[in-house]
Parts: C-alpha cells; sequence; structure tokens
C-alpha cells in the first residue's frame, strides 16, 4: 500500500517534508520517497499514530470516579476496557500505557488485542498501582506498607503480567481525603520498588503532585513522573540529572473544571482540582521550558476525559506551554514512545506502519488531530 502526505512529519523535530510517499509492506513501512505515480491512500498531511503514555482503561471519564469503582463489577469494568481500547484506536491511538489497573484488566485487554480478538492501540500495562495503606488510589491499588512489602508487591504485579510498575508518591484529586501536596509512599518504600522493578527490567512511573514527593521519587529513580504539578527549582535540577520523563497530563484537571455546574463530581474534587490548575499553569511550562523531556499523557478515563479525546491533551500542550504543533506532536508521538519503550513512535523505513492521515497542517491547525481521515496500525486501515 502506497500512502501519499502533501505535507509528512515523522514524529521528530526535524523539518517536515512535501509531496512523499510511505510505501507499506505488511505491518511495516519499506520506503520514504518522493511522490510518483498513483497511491492507494492520500491525505494533505501525514503524521505517526499517537502515543498515550498516561491511560486508565476501565474507566470512561466518570463524573465520581471512587463511586464508580466501588458500584461497578471486575466484569463491567473489563467490559470499559475493551470499550475504550477501541474508542482509543479509532481516535488515531496506536500506542497506550494503562498506569493503574484493577484485576489484571488492562493486561487482559492487552493480551486480547495481541491476539487479534480485538481491536484495540498497543498497550503496556502497569496492574494495581501500588499505593499507601488508604492512599491516593487504593481502590484501584496494592496498600504497601515497607520497602520489603514494596518488593513484594513489584513481585506480584510482575507475576500478573506488568509490564511497568506505578507508585503513588503523594496524595490525588480523585481520592476523598487524599491532599495532592502532601507525600505519601516514603522515599524508603519508592526506591525499594525501583530496585526491584528495574532489577526485572520494568519502567516505573510515579505519580506525583506535591513537591516532596515528587523529589522522592525523583531521588529514588523513577522512570516518569505523572502529573508533577507543583515542581521548584530542586525538582528541576533532579529532572535534569536524572533524565526521568514528565508526563503532565493537563487534561485532567482542565476537563473537571470546564464541568462545574450541575455534573455530579464531588465537592472535594472540584476543590482540589482548583488547586492543582493553579500550579500546573505555572510549574509546567517552566519544566518545558527547562528542557525537562516531556511525554504526552491525558490520564483518561478520569472525570470528563474519555479516551477518544486524546488530541485535546495535545492541543492543551500547544496552548498552555507555549509548544508548536510540531513540538506538541512531538510529545505525543516520539518522546511518550521513548518512555513507553513498544516502538520508537517515528515513521522511518523498518519501523510499524502506524499512521494518522489528516485533512489539514498540523502547524496551522492542530485540532485536525480530532478527525483523522484514516488511521492505520501496523500497515492495516482501522475500520469505524
Amino acid at each position: 500500500m502506497i500512502v501519499r502526505a502533501g505535507i509528512f512529519y515523522d514524529g521528530t523535530l526535524d523539518a517536515p517534508r512535501r509531496d512523499v510517499d510511505l510505501v507499506i509492506d505488511g505491518e511495516r513501512l519499506s520506503a520514504i520517497r518522493p511522490a510518483t505515480g498513483t497511491p492507494d491512500l492520500e491525505a494533505p498531511c501525514v503524521t505517526p499514530g499517537l502515543v498515550n503514555a498516561h491511560a486508565h482503561l476501565e474507566m470512561s471519564g466518570e463524573a465520581d470516579t471512587m463511586t464508580f469503582c466501588a458500584t461497578s463489577t471486575q466484569n463491567q469494568r473489563l467490559l470499559r476496557g475493551v470499550e475504550n481500547a477501541r474508542k482509543s484506536l479509532e481516535a488515531g491511538v496506536t500506542t497506550i500505557r494503562d498506569v493503574g489497573s484493577s484485576h489484571a484488566i488492562a493486561q487482559d485487554v492487552r493480551d486480547a488485542v495481541n491476539a487479534g480478538r480485538i481491536p484495540g492501540p498497543r498497550i503496556s500495562a502497569a496492574g494495581y498501582v501500588l499505593c499507601m495503606t488508604g492512599g491516593h488510589g487504593h481502590f484501584l491499588g496494592r496498600e504497601v506498607d515497607g520497602p520489603w512489602d514494596a518488593r513484594k508487591a513489584v513481585r506480584e504485579q510482575l507475576k500478573a503480567g506488568a509490564d511497568c510498575i506505578k507508585t503513588i508518591a503523594t496524595g490525588g484529586v480523585l481520592t476523598r481525603g487524599a491532599v495532592p501536596g502532601n507525600a505519601q509512599l516514603t522515599y524508603d518504600e519508592l526506591e525499594a520498588a525501583v530496585d526491584e522493578a528495574h532489577r526485572h527490567g520494568l519502567k516505573v512511573a510515579s505519580h506525583a503532585i506535591g513537591t516532596l514527593g515528587i523529589k522522592n521519587a525523583l531521588r529514588a529513580g523513577v522512570d516518569s513522573i505523572e502529573h508533577g504539578h507543583m515542581l521548584d527549582d530542586e525538582a528541576l535540577a533532579l529532572f535534569a540529572s536524572g533524565g526521568a520523563y514528565l508526563v503532565p497530563t493537563l487534561a485532567a484537571p482542565t476537563c473537571i473544571l470546564a464541568h462545574i455546574d450541575g455534573s455530579g463530581q464531588p465537592q472535594f474534587v472540584l476543590d482540589k482540582a482548583r488547586t492543582v490548575e493553579k500550579a500546573m499553569l505555572v510549574s509546567i511550562k517552566r519544566a518545558f521550558e527547562a528542557g525537562v523531556k516531556i511525554a504526552g499523557g491525558s490520564d483518561a478515563g478520569t472525570p470528563f476525559n474519555p479516551h477518544e479525546n486524546y488530541p485535546h491533551e495535545v492541543e492543551l500542550m500547544q496552548t498552555l506551554l507555549d509548544m508548536t504543533g510540531q513540538q506538541a506532536l512531538h510529545a505525543a508521538t516520539a518522546v511518550a514512545s521513548e518512555l513507553i519503550g513498544l516502538t520508537r513512535g517515528v515513521l522511518a523505513a523498518g519501523e510499524p506502519a502506524d499512521l494518522l492521515l489528516l485533512d489539514a497542517d498540523i502547524a496551522s491547525d492542530i485540532t485536525t488531530l480530532r478527525a483523522p481521515r484514516a488511521v492505520i496500525k501496523a500497515g492495516a486501515v482501522v475500520p469505524r
């Protein structure tokens, strides 16, 4: 199959090319060459498939996350996971990292996608999050008390088929009583979890909003900070020295606060989201300007933040961080892929043929990502 691009972005920050043909052989690109002859498909703009480095497949944007998790069954949430995998793929997300699911739901959805039984993106799954007893996310978590228990919890996720590990370093917005600015798992617990995960080749993501928890997680050696909304100079220096990625999840508080009146969200969620958003707007822009590696991730599944809305996160990276359209795309493709590790997230000969065919140049209209003309994953056009 030959796909012709009027303008072509390969996922890197190299200058885009014009009037090229992408030659697909099986699941991979075999060549990228000047346009010639008659293509099978064509579009004004072609980019790599999007990569969402922070999602929760078993949730679908419900207004009250804790109540949903308490009142839904395991089977119901598994069905949500299947549905959200399909919706993600149809929206142009060809790779996704699920950073917290119960009962190995994300692993089961991943395996079904890999076997060709259901449609969906490539999935990296963390399994249960590791949190302190009663801490943020305990309703989707494995509660941990002490360094050796943290090691055991990592081993349990490994046994359950996890591809990565998620730790909870601070409080969060969606858990009643969990203060986002407060540290939760201790440095010793985080360090033990990271050491155990890295011994087995698993990367570690850490939910960390508050300053102390961010620094605890970075000093412990985590591979990515999720959210990172309360940064100080020392935290930025730790990013620089350790090379960790930052997944800012700009859509999470933004979507909560876009639905204030009559939405059914608990008041404690709205109150915490306001505090987090104020800090986020300053901190994440500082991090980007300081050269921290920003990886796209939306926290899809949180209130009013559905999986098919990932392009909104890319738009927010442009509008809130002053990224160019190409920089935002780079964060949501190549950089997110570097973090997840399933593909490179770029379009080049020999790479998986994960493509979006778009009706406009992302440099002039980033919202074109919301309605791709076609989505191709591993050389196959995704049916809708």
